[in-house]
């Protein structure tokens, strides 16, 4: 069972909903060439709010994805105020019970 993940909430600005969806698929390289990561998911919480999830089986491996390109790249986006509100929270999270399937 992986033990640790990252949760990091987003509020995209208002008109740019669509734009913060697009960023976020296009993270999915960056996501992929992380070995550390069990899963990742981009999941939009509301019209206008979003997050990443991201598992992994130990702190070495969150701890590599949170000072990882994905990471660099949100706060990048979020600093530059083009398509998020605020700079995102990120918050290390414990898991508590999974089921993923193959």
């Amino acid at each position: 069972m992986t033990k640790y993940s990252l949760y990091i909430p987003l509020q995209a600005k208002p008109g740019k909903e669509e734009e913060v969806a697009d960023f976020l698929r296009s993270t999915l390289p960056l996501v992929r060439a992380q070995p550390d990561t069990v899963a990742w998911f981009a999941v939009q919480e509301g019209p206008s709010r979003f997050a990443i999830v991201g598992t992994f089986n130990d702190e070495t491996g969150r701890d590599a994805n949170f000072n990882g390109k994905v990471a660099a790249a949100v706060m990048e986006n979020a600093m530059t105020g083009d398509l998020l509100v605020g700079m995102p929270e990120i918050q290390e999270v414990g898991i508590i019970g999974d089921e993923v399937a193959d």
